[in-house]
C-alpha cells in the first residue's frame, strides 16, 4: 500500500506540473486510478482463470480419480477465481476514493456484496460436487441425501442473504437476526412446507422407506410409478403412462403408499385373480365323468389314487352307495381345483417356492369364486400381464371338461335368446 500512495503522489506532481489546478486534479487522479484499479482487477480475473484454473484443469484432466473430475465439471474454481478482483476492488476503494468518502465506502460495499455472492455460488457448486460424488458410491442407492443438501443450502443461501442486507445497511449481522426472531412465526409459516419436508426426508431415509428407482403407488395423489427424484419439497414419480406425478415429501410420511420394492427383491410378484363358478352346475363324479378324467394327463395319478381311497374309506364304514349322499364322493368341482393345482405347478412361469393356493372364497350372489393365489417367476409388466392371460385363457376353456359353468350376469343377448 506505501508503494501505492508513493505512486499516486507522483501521479499528483505530474497533474500539477501540467498546469491543472488543484480542483480539477483530484477528480482526475481519481479517474485514473479507478481505470487503473478497474484494469488490474480484469487482468487478475483473466490471469487466475486463464492460466491458474486452465493449469490445474489439464493436471487434474490426467488423474485416475473421478472426485477431481467432478469438481473441475462444477466449476467450483472457475467460480472461486472471480473472487479476485472483488478483493483487490474492496481493499483499494478506501484508498481510491479518499477524497470521496461517500462514493468510496459504496463501491466498498458493493464490492463486498459481489464478493458474497461469488462465494456463495462457489460454495454452491462444491456442495453439488459433494452430492454428486456420493451419488457414485454404492450407500447412495439405499440413503438418498439431496433433502439434506437442500437444507443446507438454504442454511447458506440464508447466511449470504444476512450478510448481503447487512452490508447494505451498514449494520452488524448478530442486530439482524435479534430482529428475524420477532419474525419466527412468520417464517415458520412461509417454510411451513419446507420443514415438513425436511422432518420427512429425514424419516424416509432413517426407515428406507423409498428411494429414487423404487416402485410406488398412491392413488391419492395419482402416483403409481418409478421414483425418480426425492427432494425437500417433492418426490417425482414417472407414472407408467409416462406422466410425472409429483407428490409432497411430507405426503409419504402422513399418509399411506405402497412400495412394490418387496415384491421386485422377492423374484416374483403375485397374481390374485378368481373365476366365478355356476354354483348349480357343481355334482357328484359318477363313473363316466371318473373315466373321461383319468383320460386327462394331470389329473390321472389323482383320480385313480382318489378313488382308492374312497372305496376303502366306505367298505371300511360300512356306507350304502346307493344312495350318492352317503359316504366319500369326488366332485367335478374338487377335481377341478385339483387340475388347476397341478397346472400351475407344471407352469414354468409359476414360482413354486412362494405361496402357492387354489381356494374357495365365500360364495355371494355371483356364485362360487375360485381364487388363484400365486406367484409369477416374471416380474416385468408385460410379461406378467401375458402369464396371467395365458393361464386364464386355459382355465376358462377347460371348466367346460368338467361340466362346471362360468357364472356371469345375464346381458340383453341372453334375454332375447330365451325369449326365442
Amino acid at each position: 500500500m506505501n508503494n501505492l500512495t508513493q505512486w499516486v503522489d507522483k501521479l499528483d506532481q505530474l497533474l500539477l506540473r501540467t498546469g491543472m489546478s488543484e480542483g480539477l486534479e483530484t477528480p482526475i487522479r481519481t479517474v485514473i486510478v479507478a481505470v487503473i484499479i478497474l484494469f488490474l482487477a480484469i487482468l487478475a480475473d483473466f490471469i487466475t482463470r486463464r492460466v491458474i484454473v486452465t493449469g490445474i484443469r489439464k493436471v487434474v484432466s490426467r488423474s485416475k480419480t473421478q472426485i477431481d473430475d467432478i469438481l473441475i465439471k462444477r466449476k467450483v474454481l472457475h467460480k472461486i477465481a472471480h473472487i479476485v478482483p472483488g478483493l483487490l476492488i474492496y481493499f483499494t476503494a478506501g484508498f481510491v476514493f479518499a477524497n470521496y468518502a461517500v462514493l468510496g465506502d459504496i463501491i466498498g460495499r458493493l464490492a463486498l456484496i459481489y464478493i458474497i455472492i461469488v462465494l456463495l455460488l462457489a460454495i454452491d457448486s462444491f456442495i453439488n460436487a459433494l452430492h454428486e460424488i456420493y451419488l457414485t458410491t454404492p450407500v447412495s442407492k439405499g440413503r438418498p441425501i439431496k433433502g439434506y443438501v437442500q437444507v443446507v443450502k438454504i442454511i447458506i443461501y440464508f447466511i449470504a442473504i444476512i450478510l448481503i442486507i447487512s452490508s447494505l445497511m451498514k449494520e452488524s449481522p448478530n442486530k439482524l437476526l435479534t430482529g428475524l426472531g420477532a419474525m419466527a412465526a412468520v417464517l415458520m409459516f412461509v417454510f411451513k412446507d419446507t420443514i415438513l419436508g425436511f422432518v420427512a426426508s429425514i424419516q424416509l431415509s432413517a426407515n428406507k422407506m423409498v428411494v429414487p428407482g423404487d416402485w410406488i403407488s398412491m392413488p391419492s395423489h395419482n402416483a403409481d410409478g418409478t421414483v425418480l427424484d426425492i427432494s425437500l419439497n417433492t418426490v417425482k414419480v414417472q407414472n407408467w403412462d409416462k406422466t410425472i406425478a409429483t407428490v409432497p415429501t411430507y405426503a409419504l410420511v402422513s399418509e399411506s403408499f405402497q412400495n412394490w420394492k418387496g415384491m421386485e427383491e422377492s423374484g416374483g410378484r403375485r397374481i390374485k385373480r378368481s373365476i366365478n363358478i355356476d354354483m348349480n352346475s357343481v355334482r357328484f363324479v359318477d363313473d363316466e365323468l371318473a373315466d373321461r378324467f383319468k383320460k386327462i394327463q394331470f389329473l390321472k395319478d389323482y383320480v385313480v389314487s382318489r378313488e382308492a381311497e374312497i372305496i376303502k374309506y366306505n367298505e371300511e364304514h360300512k356306507i350304502d352307495g346307493s344312495i350318492l349322499v352317503n359316504g366319500r364322493r369326488m366332485t367335478n368341482l374338487g377335481t377341478f381345483r385339483k387340475y388347476i393345482e397341478e397346472y400351475l405347478h407344471r407352469h414354468p412361469k409359476i414360482h413354486n417356492d412362494m405361496t402357492f393356493l387354489v381356494r374357495q372364497l365365500q360364495p355371494d350372489e355371483r356364485g362360487l369364486p375360485i381364487e388363484i393365489y400365486v406367484f409369477s417367476n416374471d416380474q416385468a409388466w408385460a410379461n406378467y400381464e401375458a402369464i396371467q392371460a395365458d393361464i386364464f385363457d386355459h382355465i376358462l376353456a377347460v371348466i367346460p371338461e368338467f361340466e362346471l359353468r362360468v357364472f356371469q350376469s345375464p346381458s340383453g343377448r341372453d334375454f332375447q335368446n330365451l325369449a326365442k
